[in-house]
């Protein structure tokens, strides 16, 4: 039993609870223990009670997944990003509204942002003059399906840690949980200050 990462994954499901980002026992969130193993919550608990005995190990090998309990059914896509980035050390989905409610308003693909000092919270990121790029992906109750559309994606654009899936929520990661917690915050103040700007009808300020 790998405790640590277990009592960190509990910690972390109260965190995204006192933030209301994680509601009705939805929400995933894992720790990677090697290259092929994780430490990841199980499937339909309330994600700010987690109990050691929630947090369960899994191995993969592609798409096949090997688990004594029952992980999250979205267990496919933290493997996928785990296994497109290397130095990936921990994965966060959350159902926030702000994310939940820009993948469905944003048209096409992706959400551009531009302008924003807070841009730089997202690693490899130094200034606010450039383009940061959120993918946004259709969502799907078919999680291997979902997976491979995330791989086709990446393979036409390295993803800055995060994406969207419309109208579900959103997937950070980071080279440890730390970094991947300062992303999520990151990419949600980003995406409160796109939410707003639709409220007042402006998409530019000078």
């Amino acid at each position: 039993m790998h405790e640590d990462a277990a009592i960190t994954l509990s910690e972390i499901g109260r965190w995204l609870a006192a933030k209301n980002w994680v509601p009705a026992t939805g929400g995933n969130f894992s720790i990677r223990l090697d290259s092929q193993s994780c430490l990841i919550s199980a499937s339909g608990k309330d994600k700010g009670a987690l109990s050691i005995e929630d947090c369960l190990h899994i191995q993969w090998q592609g798409h096949e997944i090997h688990c004594q309990g029952k992980p999250s059914d979205e267990t496919l896509l933290h493997t996928c990003i785990y296994d497109h980035d290397v130095t990936a050390g921990a994965v966060l989905h959350t159902h926030s509204v702000n994310s939940t409610v820009l993948g469905r308003l944003t048209e096409g693909d992706q959400l551009v942002l531009s302008g924003y000092e807070m841009q730089k919270a997202i690693s490899g990121q130094t200034s606010h003059l450039g383009e940061l790029v959120l993918p946004i992906l259709d969502n799907s109750q078919d999680m291997l399906a979902l997976s491979k559309a995330v791989s086709e994606r990446w393979k036409q654009q390295e993803m800055s840690f995060g994406f969207l899936v419309r109208g579900h929520g959103i997937y950070v990661w980071g080279k440890d949980v730390t970094t991947a917690k300062r992303h999520l915050e990151g990419w949600e103040f980003l995406l409160s200050c796109e939410l707003e700007k639709l409220k007042i009808g402006k998409s530019y300020v000078s």
